[in-house]
């Protein structure tokens, strides 16, 4: 029996918009790990650990045999990839653009904590080599809820590391969890993540509706006073954060099959109009088009 081209270890995850790439493992897991809204990596089999440096090149040369200049778009998983060091993701991407000619962008998750260990010219040299975006859950600006959820990060961290990667000219997809306040804490978490955005004008801005698919108990261990926000409450959420963004250039969506209603504009081009379907979605739910229950999930 033939080994796969890949060896993937269940459940795998990517971004939404990387539906049609080459998901390729390089790490197991996620190195932090520690953040108590995320079930992605909890799994034992997910603990993590670098991949060997020859697996996964051999991965690379032998879908490059197989399918040739098919793929068109690889994203490294899994949670962190940038977490290798830069010799082993530059070995990596030039693998790639030696097997697998037809690829045009490679991408990543990635943590602001393991950009502290990268210079501006090590993620350039990234770059150059293929690395074309960079997704980083900042969750929240505020570090109130930061500290809640056991982030290990800040707004200064975060903003460092988007800056960071914005110098060594490696676009930016910076993703926002809507609720993850809950009641207490809503107006400073969208005021704080409004304010996040705006300081690091990020190529791409998403946000999500945090959820708990297997249960609460992990996030309550860190935040039992957590109340959750009923679906008017995640509206007015996001129609104080829509209303303090100062985006120049920056393609917005709120599309995940977590949301309740459906966004997609470029900001600040679409915010008046983006603001007006959200406050339809307040004023009256039932004529705004919302995603049905049955419909959700992360």
């Amino acid at each position: 029996m033939n080994a796969p081209l890949i060896r993937y270890v269940e459940p795998v995850f990517r971004p939404p918009s990387e539906a049609e790439s080459l998901i390729l493992p390089v790490t197991d897991g996620c190195s932090w790990n520690k953040c108590t809204f995320c079930e992605m990596y909890s799994s034992p089999q997910k603990a993590f650990r670098a991949r060997d440096e020859d697996e996964v090149l051999t991965s690379i040369r032998r879908i490059g045999e197989r399918y040739g200049k098919q793929v068109r778009r690889v994203f490294l998983a899994d949670g962190d990839a940038l977490v290798l060091p830069t010799r082993r993701l530059l070995a990596i991407l030039e693998a790639i653009r030696a097997h697998l000619p037809g690829v045009h962008r490679v991408s990543s998750y990635c943590l602001a904590r393991n950009l502290k260990k990268k210079t501006v010219a090590e993620l350039s040299s990234l770059r150059e080599a293929g690395l074309r975006m960079a997704y980083l859950g900042a969750e929240s600006g505020d570090d109130e809820v930061l500290a809640k959820v056991n982030k290990g990060e800040s707004f200064e961290s975060t903003q460092e590391a988007l800056a960071k990667l914005g110098e060594a000219g490696i676009p930016r997809s910076v993703m926002i969890l809507n609720g993850l306040g809950g009641q207490a804490l809503s107006e400073q978490h969208a005021d704080n993540s409004a304010r996040l955005a705006n300081a690091t004008q990020p190529e791409f801005l998403s946000t999500l509706v945090v959820s708990f698919p297997t249960g609460e108990a992990r996030f309550r261990a860190t935040f039992p006073e957590w109340e959750p926000l009923d679906q008017p409450g995640l509206f007015r959420e996001m129609e104080r954060f829509l209303n303090q963004l100062e985006l120049r250039r920056t393609v917005f969506r709120s599309d995940h099959a977590s949301n309740w209603l459906v966004l997609k504009g470029t900001l600040g081009a679409d915010k008046a109009r983006l603001l007006a379907e959200v406050r339809r979605a307040i004023a009256t739910p039932t004529t705004a088009g919302l995603r049905p229950a049955w419909a959700r999930g992360l």
